[in-house]
This record gives C-alpha cells, sequence and structure tokens, in this order.
C-alpha cells in the first residue's frame, strides 16, 4: 500500500487558500473516508417516516459503505423509549457479500444469498446452514468449531441517534452525543423545522456529480455565490445580497446554518448592476412556482438576540460530513452526499412534509421542490459548476490553490452574506482532523 500523502503539503497556518490537492489525491481521499466518515463523527443516514413499520428498511450509505437503516422489533412497552431504528453494515460476516439488493422493502430477517446465513433485523446472527455439519451414519461431516458463537459473528452494528425524526450512525464508540456533536448553536435551527412535528414522506431525487464531496460542502456555506450564479435567486429575490442575513456556526466550525429572508427581487443596481445572471425583464408564466405561503414555525426567538424574534424564509444547515438540510420558503428536503471516489459524489435528495400539512401546502411543497434537485431551475447551476471546479483542480495539479478571502481569512461568524467565513471555518477543522 502506498504512503499517506505528505502531511506538510499545506503550506501556510491558515485555511483560505485550500490546495488544488485536497480535491485530487486519491490516497488522501482514502484517508477521509476513515478519519471522518468511518471516524469519531455522526453520520446522517435517513429520515424515521421512510421505515414506518416492523421490518421495512432502506439502503443507505456513510462513505463508501452500504448500511441498512431498518426498524427492529421492540415490545410495545419499550416503544417510548426505543423507536426501534438500528443501522447495520451491508455486508455478511461471512464472505462480506454485500447481500441486501433491494433499495427498500420490509422483511422478517436477512439472508445472505450467497450461503444463506439469516440475520435478525437487529444485525445478531441468527443461523446458517450446516452449522453442527452433516450426519451420515455414525459420522458428523463438516460443521463450525466447536466454540463457534452465533453471538460473535453478526453484522457490524452502528451506533444510531434519533432527533426528530432524522436517523445519524456512527462507528464510533467515542464520538459524543449527537446532540453535543450538532451543538447549542445550530441545535434551534434544527428544531425550528423539526421539533413536536411528524414528517411525510413526499419523494426523491438523486443524481452523481462529477467533484470531490467536500464541493458541495462548500457550495452551501457559500453565501457569496447564489446572487451570482443563479438567475432565479437573484430576479426573484429568493437569495441576495441586499437581504438580511446571518452565518451561524458551532464552536468547530465544521457545522453551520446560512440564514436569510427573501424579499421582493427586481432592479437594485447595488446588487444587480453587472451580475449577467439577473434578468430584469424575466417574467413566471405560472405564478404558482412562487406561491409562497408564510408559516407559523417560521418565526422564532432569536438565538443570537434574546427578547427578539426572527422570520427567516431561508435556513440551509450544514451538517459536516455528509448532510445538508434545506427550507427554501415552502420546500423541505435533506440533501445526502455519498463519496464515490476522490472526483465523484451520490447526491441524494428526501423531499418531505409534516403530517398536518393541507393538500394545497403538499401540493405547495412539491410544486416549489422543482426549484432543487438534479434537473431543478436553481440547483443544476450548482451540480454544473461543481464539475467544472474539479476539471479545472485536475488541469492545474499539485501546485494550485483556491483563493476563499472574502471578508478577510478568519473564521468568525458574520451578519452578512458578503463572506467566505463559514468554508474557512470547515477546512480549518478538516486540518485538525486530518492533520495536515
Amino acid at each position: 500500500m502506498n504512503a499517506p500523502p505528505p502531511l506538510s503539503r499545506w503550506s501556510g497556518t491558515g485555511s483560505s487558500r485550500v490546495p488544488f490537492w485536497a480535491y485530487t489525491d486519491a490516497q488522501l481521499y482514502q484517508r477521509e473516508l476513515e478519519q471522518i466518515f468511518y471516524g469519531a463523527h455522526w453520520n446522517y443516514v435517513g429520515l424515521e417516516v421512510e421505515i414506518p413499520g416492523t421490518g421495512d428498511f432502506r439502503l443507505s450509505h456513510i462513505g463508501e459503505r452500504q448500511v441498512i437503516m431498518v426498524r427492529d422489533r421492540v415490545a410495545p412497552k419499550d416503544r417510548e423509549t426505543d423507536p426501534g431504528i438500528r443501522v447495520v453494515e451491508n455486508r455478511c460476516a461471512h464472505r462480506g457479500v454485500r447481500f441486501c439488493q433491494q433499495q427498500h422493502g420490509n422483511a422478517r430477517s436477512f439472508v445472505c444469498p450467497y450461503h444463506q446465513w439469516t440475520y435478525k433485523l437487529n444485525g445478531d446472527l441468527a443461523g446458517l446452514p450446516f452449522k453442527d455439519g452433516v450426519k451420515e451414519g455414525d459420522c458428523v461431516n463438516g460443521g463450525m468449531p466447536s466454540d463457534f458463537d452465533l453471538k460473535q459473528h453478526g453484522l457490524v452494528k452502528l451506533r444510531v441517534a434519533v432527533l426528530h425524526g432524522l436517523v445519524f450512525a456512527t462507528f464510533s464508540d467515542s464520538v459524543e452525543s449527537l446532540q453535543d456533536y450538532l451543538g447549542p448553536q445550530v441545535m434551534p435551527w434544527l428544531d425550528r423545522i423539526f421539533k413536536g412535528r411528524t414528517l411525510t414522506l413526499l419523494g426523491y431525487n438523486r443524481q452523481r456529480i462529477p467533484g470531490n464531496w467536500k464541493l458541495m460542502m462548500e457550495n452551501i456555506k457559500d453565501p457569496y455565490h447564489p446572487g451570482l450564479l443563479h438567475t432565479w435567486f437573484v430576479t426573484f429575490g429568493l437569495w441576495r445580497a441586499d437581504q438580511k442575513s446571518r452565518m451561524v456556526m458551532d464552536e468547530h466550525g465544521r457545522h453551520a446554518v446560512m440564514i436569510s429572508r427573501r424579499n421582493e427581487g427586481g432592479q437594485n443596481t447595488a446588487v444587480t448592476e453587472g451580475v449577467t445572471s439577473f434578468k430584469a425583464n424575466m417574467a413566471l408564466t405560472d405564478a404558482r412556482l412562487l406561491d409562497v405561503v408564510p408559516e407559523s414555525w417560521w418565526k422564532i426567538p432569536d438565538p443570537a438576540q434574546p427578547g427578539s424574534d426572527i422570520t427567516p424564509t431561508v435556513t440551509m444547515i450544514t451538517l459536516f460530513p455528509g448532510v445538508i438540510i434545506q427550507q427554501q420558503v415552502n420546500s423541505l428536503s435533506t440533501r445526502h452526499i455519498v463519496p464515490r471516489g476522490e472526483g465523484e459524489f451520490d447526491f441524494v435528495w428526501t423531499h418531505f412534509g409534516f403530517a398536518g400539512d393541507s393538500p394545497e401546502m403538499t401540493q405547495r411543497r412539491l410544486r416549489q421542490a422543482n426549484l432543487f434537485g438534479p434537473a431543478g431551475f436553481v440547483s443544476a447551476d450548482d451540480g454544473e459548476v461543481i464539475e467544472f471546479s474539479q476539471a479545472g483542480f485536475r488541469q492545474w495539479g499539485e501546485s494550485g490553490s483556491t483563493l476563499c478571502e472574502l471578508g478577510g481569512t478568519g473564521t468568525e461568524a458574520t451578519e452578512h452574506m458578503v463572506t467566505e467565513t463559514l468554508i474557512r471555518s470547515m477546512y480549518a477543522y478538516w486540518k485538525k482532523v486530518m492533520a495536515v
């Protein structure tokens, strides 16, 4: 096996100049999988509503490892404290076979097709053919050793934490609790969307983007680009530099929330002059695409200013390493980043609503979801520029670096959009974890 990349390759002490090899080095990417995705971090795997009944399961990923999120059998008296959500690795303990091939379904148990080793929903090994050999006359042929213990040969079981219907899992025994991992700065924004509400599943989008997985984390930590790249955002006032906004991050700089309030769009020369994506004469043929209806939960006590309230129309929450939780007006979704090598990742969108939604609100959420996803009027731009970025990194080679110094080189929180502080903060944390 080749030696890992030299740790001294990141020149300088800051995190505002990210070297291109951080996106293109295959050996470094393998270390990222071990240190980040399989290390002491909580990883999003899905929504509890995706597996409503006993035996319901859905495949997901943590890094490149495929896992199964499944609803286990739980005694009625225990259901209040244990919802029965389990996450196990989709890899047979016998010969390493990825045994579950259905994306979702219902099962009484999991059976490996190769040698029919059978596992309980919680991952325990229930049995295997010919464990005690085959009797032939007075002889017993074959079988497992006499000290073979079923309890020692189950599936890899992950630690699981469920927060407001969001399911997270980790391979680590040492990582802190999920709430401590998310931190008090980010938790109010998750509570605002999810706390006390039952989710409903509206659908999925999935795409494969030819770029490094970190580029999507950067993209949603970057308030600089939306009012420049996205015609929809700058023209119709969904996200522009002239809006009241705020950047929030946890104490480690790994998680963040971009918060803003929609305005009416239109011409404002301070933010639209010379911006080629701004289309002053663009009008909607179907006004329902921006049929925005304020919801009661939008308004919350301002976590940063006790005694005052805040009513955002947009919150984009990035939870390191692999999920984005989006509220863009009435559209709600999680976006799961699944790395596929140093230069490619899958991006899985799960759109959801709430059990109390009227049929009209459900249709509104679905209609507005057309702004996002692989062919979304907004998000198609992001996938394309990430591909262009990766191509540029490869073209330059070892010595190039990005420049993330808008608003300075520090990692402090800001009350405006003209900043790259959230990107710098993420890479300051990444450098610590990766020891570069």
